[in-house]
């Protein structure tokens, strides 16, 4: 039962944060959850939406300001769905996020790291060079506007920049505002895909309907103005392509002397210095010698295989799409590696007869989408890696399994930290390594 509700007003103590980022009171012994409050903070509380088991509440006045807090950088901050952790400072949110892992992994697997690893951390600003933009044209106001959703609504966030996404795309909503606002099919674009590459930039539009000629025209002069591709997306993923000519997308992993091509729409991680940090902290933990057989399970397009291949006798890469599983084969041929091979799998649901699945392998890498890799850790386990390293973009399945492997498979969690992939947002990196 959901009932909005005003109470009036009331003081309260925050005692922590929740994992979607809100400061947690409890009032009348009933968890109250509070937008924009911070462990430590008396706060002035109003509009209670009550809950069954727990209740909302807005922030209406801090009376203790906690020594943490910090005045966000960004205008739309607090209406925009981007970010939930600006008011905190950097260092504060790592230390939030490290003790939300821990906490997790207590409290869902029953397991505890035998050592916490130091956070991995890059900038705090500029840092995302993925994302899905909405874009809505607004009558009353005779614009379309462009930005993230609104965080407690579907509409689109009216931004004149964002502060956490990479150059140039930080200084491209308002000119991408005025674009769009002069398109015949301005009402028929509804996202904007951004990706930054190392050596260009990619717009992806969203198009439920064909654009004019002068549509066109108008696109490819904003490509040549702002130094960016431009691309149109009438249906599915399949049907993107670029307006005129658009050179392959690409990351550099220069301690491995890597460069890895892919397509816009394609997954790679969001924070690109971090990335480079994660692979070489991933590599050095799997300790691989030259005689080793090492395997990276939900590959994509070869992001550790690559790195691990470097090091090792022989790389296998597994990846559920067959767009990425090609895109891994080529970025092998492309940087000269012989030693790394990839198959295509589905991993939510495992052939346990494979040919990879039955191999032996010295070292084994997971990186799986927020689910988790539970449905694959029977065959991971009878692979009889001696190392494992976890990537995990969620605390909660990263610790159900990390139980899985301790309780059931026999193995001992040696360490396991928080990376700052997703600086400012409540989003916790993590990885946690494994050993027999």
């Amino acid at each position: 039962m959901t009932c909005a509700e005003p109470v009036g007003e009331g003081l309260a103590t925050i005692t922590s944060l929740s994992h979607d980022g809100r400061g947690v009171a409890h009032v009348g012994g009933k968890a109250v959850f509070v937008a924009g409050a911070l462990p430590g903070e008396t706060v002035r509380l109003a509009q209670r939406v009550r809950h069954r088991r727990f209740d909302e509440a807005e922030l209406q006045a801090v009376i203790e300001p906690s020594p943490e807090r910090v005045t966000p950088r960004c205008a739309a901050f607090g209406i925009c769905g981007g970010c939930a952790l600006q008011h905190l400072d950097p260092q504060a949110q790592l230390a939030a996020k490290q003790s939300h892992l821990l906490e997790e992994l207590r409290r869902i697997g029953r397991v505890e790291p035998e050592s916490v690893l130091a956070p991995l951390t890059a900038a705090v600003w500029g840092y995302r060079r993925r994302a899905r933009l909405g874009a809505k044209f607004v009558a009353k106001k005779g614009r379309t506007v462009v930005g993230f959703r609104e965080r407690l609504s579907p509409f689109v966030t009216h931004l004149q920049r964002c502060e956490i996404l990479a150059p140039p795309l930080d200084g491209l909503i308002a000119p991408l505002s005025d674009l769009l606002t002069g398109l015949s099919v301005r009402a028929r674009v509804p996202q904007i895909e951004v990706a930054v590459a190392d050596n260009a930039t990619a717009l992806v539009l969203r198009v439920l309907a064909a654009p004019t000629a002068e549509d066109q025209t108008a696109l490819q002069r904003f490509g040549s103005e702002h130094g960016v591709q431009i691309h149109l997306q009438p249906g599915g993923i399949e049907t993107i392509a670029p307006l005129g000519h658009a050179a392959p997308l690409r990351y550099r992993l220069e301690e491995f002397d890597l460069e890895l091509e892919f397509q816009p729409a394609d997954f790679i991680q969001i924070n690109g210095a971090l990335n480079r940090r994660m692979v070489a902290r991933a590599v050095e933990l799997l300790r691989l010698e030259r005689s080793d057989r090492v395997l990276d399970l939900f590959c994509g397009l070869g992001n550790f295989t690559l790195a691990l291949a470097r090091g090792a006798g022989e790389a296998v890469g597994i990846e559920g799409e067959a767009a990425l599983v090609e895109r891994a084969r080529a970025n092998a041929r492309r940087n000269g590696i012989g030693n790394a091979q990839f198959h295509l799998a589905n991993l939510a649901s495992p052939d346990g007869d494979a040919a990879w699945a039955r191999g032996r392998y010295d070292a084994l890498l997971l990186d799986p989408p927020r689910a988790g890799a539970r449905e694959i850790l029977p065959i991971a386990a009878r692979c009889e890696p001696a190392r494992v390293v976890y990537i995990s973009c969620h605390t909660g399945s990263l610790a159900r399994d990390a139980g899985i492997l301790v309780h059931e498979f026999g193995f001992k969690m040696r360490a396991a930290g928080v990376m700052d992939m997703f600086p400012h947002t409540a989003h916790v990196e993590s990885l946690a390594l494994f050993e027999r």
